[in-house]
């Protein structure tokens, strides 16, 4: 890939508006499709589902991004990366696919774009919320408001959204462990959800409705525009590296992230995640 000079505020909204636009274009189609008849595939397992709409929309959405910005490249979920524009996109057509092909209104479709490793612009439309949840350098927006993370000190009251344990948490953690810290977490936070979408989880902190969220396995396209969202919108995002990334490397690269509301340190939630990083670097370390 390509590099460009920095980005600049004016460009970053450039790039912004482009991102809304792109995913606007698939969303009168893919809420035609919700909730109707679909035939669905499975990638790793059972868990990690995909429908004939996740792949158009990704085709839609990256030809409508070439189009208002030809100097682009896309790391999409389905269709991998492609092209070698000093723009790289990050594209999740449907994050939330498995809500989606069952007919829960918990998804959403998230792009972030890229310049020389930094983030600097991105957009979650949420169709059936009706929110846009979009950022730049200049700050972060719901609509065309401003957009600024409030979240409460205590920690007894505060709300997570937090996917932990998966199936796969269960297998590399072991089960009484990860059940353990689940229990943790249940008996700490007066609520704990699991909503199926990492970006609408952080777009959620970032709009104050929730005070943090956390996910123990995710991919660059679930939670580059939504780091600079929460960044942006005055929120906390930590990534977490499980003992396979080396020093350096992008946030939006890393495998695992808290995500703080402004205002809130969940310190219990903290000290798991950085056990659950440990443990797991650990046994990294390990293997031959």
């Amino acid at each position: 890939m390509t590099h460009s000079p920095t980005i600049d505020v004016a460009r970053s909204t450039e790039l912004r508006h482009a991102a809304i636009a792109a995913a606007r274009s698939v969303e009168a189609p893919l809420v035609e499709a919700f909730r109707s008849a679909m035939s669905i595939e499975f990638k790793r397992d059972q868990r990690d589902i995909v429908t004939a709409h996740d792949k158009a929309a990704e085709v839609t959405i990256c030809a409508h991004l070439k189009a208002a910005v030809p100097d682009s490249a896309f790391i999409g979920e389905e269709g991998g990366v492609q092209g070698n524009g000093s723009v790289q996109w990050y594209i999740d057509p449907i994050d939330g696919t498995a809500n989606f092909a069952r007919g829960m209104p918990s998804w959403c479709i998230s792009i972030g774009a890229v310049c020389n490793g930094q983030i600097v612009a991105g957009a979650i439309v949420d169709p059936m919320g009706g929110n846009v949840f979009s950022a730049d350098l200049a700050g972060a927006y719901h609509g065309d408001k401003p957009l600024r993370s409030k979240a409460t000190p205590d920690e007894g009251l505060a709300t997570l959204l937090c996917s932990y344990p998966s199936a796969r948490d269960l297998k590399i953690d072991g089960r009484d462990i990860a059940l353990d810290r689940f229990g943790v977490l249940v008996e700490t936070y007066s609520a704990v959800r699991r909503i199926g979408s990492a970006a609408l989880g952080l777009a959620h902190v970032a709009a104050g409705w929730a005070d943090a969220s956390a996910n123990f396995s995710i991919n660059a396209w679930d939670v580059t525009a939504g780091i600079l969202i929460l960044r942006q919108a005055g929120g906390h995002y930590q990534p977490i590296n499980m003992g396979t990334l080396r020093d350096g490397t992008a946030d939006y690269m890393y495998p695992a992230y808290i995500a703080l509301g402004a205002g809130t340190q969940c310190s219990t939630l903290v000290g798991i995640a950085q056990d659950i990083a440990s443990n797991r670097s650990e046994t990294v370390q390990d293997k031959p």
